[in-house]
C-alpha cells in the first residue's frame, strides 16, 4: 500500500483550513487511516476546528478498545464533535465552528469509508472514477429531489453550505459506506477545493495516467484546481491499497 497526502491554500484564501492525515501502519484497532478536514469558522477557528478533530479522532481510535472499524470510526467522530461543540460554546471566539470530515480505512479487501460534510471519496477502478460519498450540502439536498440538476448545482453560488460539519451541533449524523475492492483502485479523498475546481472528468484523467506516480498526480490535482480560480483551499489524499511501497508527503 502506498499513498500521498498533500494541501495548498489555494489562490483566495490567506489561511489553510484543510488538515489530512494518511498512516499505512495499524492505528488502534486498524490497520491503517486516512483522514481529510475542511474547517469553517473566522478568527482561525476554521484551522482549529480541522487540525482539532483529526487529532481526537487518532487519539480515540489509538485508544479503541472495540475491533469492529465501524463503530470504532463512529465512537471516534462522535467524540470530536462533542469536544470541538464544547469548545465552540464555551469560548466565544471558536463561536460556530465545525469541520468537514472524511475518513476511511481498507480492511483486507474493504474500504470502510465515514463522512461528515461536503468533502468526499472517490474510487478509481476499471478505468472510471466513482464518488463513493454523498455531500451533506443544500444544493447536493436539492440535486437528490430532483429540484436542481447536477449541472446547475455543479455551478451554484451556494454550493458551499453545507448541512453537516464536525462540531456545529450537539449530535453528528454520520454516514457509512462499504466498497469491495479488486486490486487495481485508486482511492481520492479531497476538500470541495479540489472538487469544485475540476470536474470529475478530469479527475479521472489525471488519476488514470499511469506514467505519473502519486506525488505527480497529487501535484497535478492542486495545480489544475488553483489554475481553474483556487477559490478554496484545497486537501489531496490519494491511495493506491495493492502495492507494496509507502509514500508520505
Amino acid at each position: 500500500m502506498k499513498f500521498h497526502a498533500i494541501t495548498d491554500v489555494g489562490r483566495m484564501r490567506s489561511q489553510n483550513q484543510d488538515n489530512v492525515y494518511g498512516t499505512t501502519s495499524p492505528i488502534g484497532p486498524l490497520p491503517n487511516l486516512f483522514l481529510v478536514a475542511d474547517g469553517m469558522g473566522g478568527h482561525n477557528a476554521g484551522d482549529y476546528a480541522s487540525r482539532r478533530a483529526i487529532e481526537l479522532v487518532k487519539e480515540s481510535v489509538e485508544q479503541s478498545p472495540g475491533t469492529e472499524p465501524v463503530e470504532v470510526l463512529r465512537t471516534a467522530i462522535t467524540t470530536a464533535n462533542d469536544m470541538l461543540f464544547s469548545e465552540a460554546r464555551q469560548q466565544e471566539e471558536k463561536s460556530g465552528m465545525g469541520t468537514t470530515f472524511v475518513a476511511a480505512t481498507i480492511v483486507n479487501e474493504e474500504l470502510l469509508v465515514a463522512n461528515v460534510g461536503d468533502s468526499r471519496l472517490y474510487v478509481l477502478h476499471d478505468g472510471q472514477l466513482r464518488q463513493i460519498t454523498l455531500d451533506h450540502s443544500l444544493v447536493e439536498e436539492m440535486v437528490r429531489t430532483g429540484s436542481m440538476s447536477q449541472e446547475m448545482a455543479y455551478h451554484h453560488p451556494k454550493k458551499h453550505m453545507i448541512t453537516r460539519a464536525v462540531g456545529a451541533e450537539d449530535k453528528v449524523d454520520i454516514d457509512f459506506f462499504d466498497v469491495s475492492l479488486f486490486g487495481d483502485e485508486i482511492i481520492l479523498l479531497c476538500s470541495d477545493g479540489l472538487s469544485n475546481m475540476v470536474e470529475d472528468s478530469k479527475l479521472e484523467e489525471i488519476i488514470l495516467d499511469q506514467t505519473e506516480e502519486l506525488p505527480k498526480k497529487g501535484e497535478k490535482l492542486l495545480k489544475e484546481a488553483n489554475q481553474n480560480g483556487g477559490k478554496d483551499n484545497i486537501a489531496v489524499i490519494l491511495v493506491e491499497p495493492f502495492t507494496n511501497e509507502v509514500e508520505k508527503c
